[in-house]
């Protein structure tokens, strides 16, 4: 049995692995096959990389731990995956090829800066430290080339849509994945204050060490909470919900935003569970971004909306929407600390990329481009 499997590969392997150049088409069910291979690295590095934050609320690091390899592992799977594109040219035009490229070798280059920065300056907890914020932009990039490879060459259906939909979930949680800081921060400060800290206390100690002070409150908020209580609201009114607006404009689907964001804390609730379960450091989930994704459909779907005004005025709703959905998480739950007055800022910052992108998306030039791309 094993030898006809072994045949039929290399076979496959003779057929389909042949240098090209890109925009080469391939057959359906094998542009269906390679697209599901990427779902499969991006969700290895998915799960990796949400038992690694809660890892290290844990223990101290360590270069082997099993969040890392089963990141590695993801991380191999779409190198093969870009390597297969670089070298066939299949399934992907020169702009996804390119984005695929680049976001793979910052990640790789983040790689081993990020483990000489842990030798130099210790444990450098938070997920927002220079190392840290090239490991998720070069995945944020190497997933914007899977996402157009996918829009372009992907044939119209159900399945494409809900590939599509798919990416861009872990899209939205690979932009989510700094914010982890303040939601397992939040946590671990109120286990400390019941007396029942999550940590060891090695690792306790080798933080309050980093700032020259013995184990106290003051050490332990260093160690979880060392981002500004303004930074999370802002991230998640610019970052989280400008995701969801391209993803709304790139699916097409009514409730394309509040799907996704539903998928991404379903997986967040599930995670929660497990990680609880076998004793890992707990987190915030971030229920408050429903809100603002249910004001992206509602919004992008109005048709009595002018094209001009649906940014502006989307934007200041998704702010009231997100700060009300946070207020109630607070009361109901748990939440991060929240500044709410970074929220007029941060939706003017939404409204002016929105707006560009909407003005641009209506160029003849832009629909020029994008045909011939």
């Amino acid at each position: 049995m094993t030898e006809p499997v072994l045949t039929r590969a290399y076979s496959l392997w003779r057929a389909w692995v042949t240098p090209g150049l890109p925009s080469r088409v391939l057959p359906d069910d094998m542009l269906v096959r390679v697209y599901r291979l990427w779902l499969v690295a991006l969700l290895l590095k998915m799960v990796g990389s949400t038992w690694d934050v809660s890892w290290h609320f844990r223990w101290l690091r360590d270069d082997l731990a099993p969040p890392h390899l089963l990141n590695t592992m993801g991380t191999a799977l779409a190198l093969g995956l870009v390597a297969f594109h670089t070298y066939t040219g299949y399934g992907v035009d020169r702009r996804a090829l390119r984005l695929m490229q680049a976001g793979m070798a910052v990640f790789l280059v983040a790689i081993p800066a990020d483990v000489i920065n842990h030798r130099l300056d210790g444990l450098d907890i938070t997920a927002w430290s220079p190392t840290h914020a090239m490991l998720y932009f070069g995945t944020a990039v190497t997933i914007g080339g899977v996402i157009r490879g996918w829009w372009r060459y992907g044939r119209p259906g159900h399945e494409r849509t809900a590939v599509l939909g798919l990416l861009w979930l872990f899209f939205l949680e690979n932009v989510m994945f700094p914010a982890g800081q303040q939601e397992y921060g939040v946590v671990a400060v109120m286990s400390w204050d019941a007396g029942r800290p999550e940590a060891e206390p090695s690792l306790l100690q080798f933080t309050a060490d980093q700032i020259g002070r013995p184990v106290d409150r003051d050490s332990m908020l260093t160690f979880a909470l060392p981002v500004p209580a303004w930074v999370y609201l802002a991230w998640i009114i610019v970052a989280a919900m400008l995701v969801l607006v391209v993803a709304r404009w790139t699916v097409g689907r009514r409730w394309t935003a509040t799907t996704i964001t539903i998928g991404y804390l379903a997986y967040r609730c599930v995670a929660w569970g497990l990680l609880a379960g076998a004793g890992f450091p707990r987190s915030a989930v971030p229920f408050l971004l429903l809100g603002g994704a249910l004001v992206v459909d509602t919004v992008i779907s109005s048709r009595r909306l002018p094209w001009l005004s649906r940014p502006v005025l989307g934007a200041v709703l998704v702010a009231v929407a997100v700060c009300g959905s946070a207020w109630l998480q607070d009361v109901l739950a748990w939440a991060p600390p929240l500044d709410y007055r970074s929220a007029a800022a941060a939706a003017g910052g939404l409204a002016a990329i929105w707006l560009g992108l909407a003005t641009l998306s209506r160029t003849t030039s832009y629909r020029r481009w994008l045909a011939e791309h």
